[in-house]
């Protein structure tokens, strides 16, 4: 069994039905674990977006992870979704490093099949998009991205002709990369 606890923040006023939805998703993560843990599932709201962030503390190590999403249940769904892939793609390295520490070789379930856990959550695209690349320099692209209203752009720049993605950063500024 999991402690969940679920609070607001920025004036988020926790409802009942978003507190059972956040208990019930995280059940998916209590097949882990043999002990029990502690979670702590922290809803925030924007203008523009709504943001959940899941803290698992146990006794060597923090598990966390934080999504923002313009819908309260799909930022829960996604946080939940990101976490247990942090799980999956760490719990083997977590148990090798630490199994020399007290207890933690005991804190996963040994008899958990990953591998059938990952062939039920394969990651399959939902859309598949061609698209033609304009010739632009960094500013153009940015005003794109701008006026797409999208988090990134590809598009081939025009002095060097390479193909380059424009994104936005958390941080609200703007990110290139540069292909070769």
């Amino acid at each position: 069994m999991m402690r969940v606890q679920v609070r607001g923040k920025n004036g988020f006023q926790v409802t009942r039905a978003i507190e059972q939805y956040a208990v019930d998703k995280l059940e998916k993560i209590e097949r882990y674990f043999r002990e029990e843990l502690d979670a702590y599932v922290v809803c925030k709201v924007y203008n523009d977006h709504h943001k959940v962030e899941v803290t698992i503390p146990t006794k060597y190590y923090t598990m966390r992870a934080e999504v923002g999403n313009p819908d309260m249940y799909g930022a829960i769904d996604l946080t939940i979704d990101k976490l247990e892939s942090q799980i999956r793609k760490h719990k083997a390295k977590i148990t090798r490093s630490l199994q020399k520490r007290d207890g933690v070789k005991d804190i996963f379930h040994e008899d958990l099949d990953i591998e059938a856990l990952e062939r039920e959550l394969v990651h399959q695209p939902v859309r598949t998009k061609l698209i033609e690349l304009d010739e632009l320099s960094d500013e153009e692209a940015i005003t794109a991205l701008e006026m797409l209203g999208h988090d990134f752009f590809v598009y081939k720049n025009d002095l060097t002709k390479q193909v380059h993605v424009v994104y936005l950063r958390n941080d609200g500024k703007y990110g290139i990369i540069q292909t070769q």
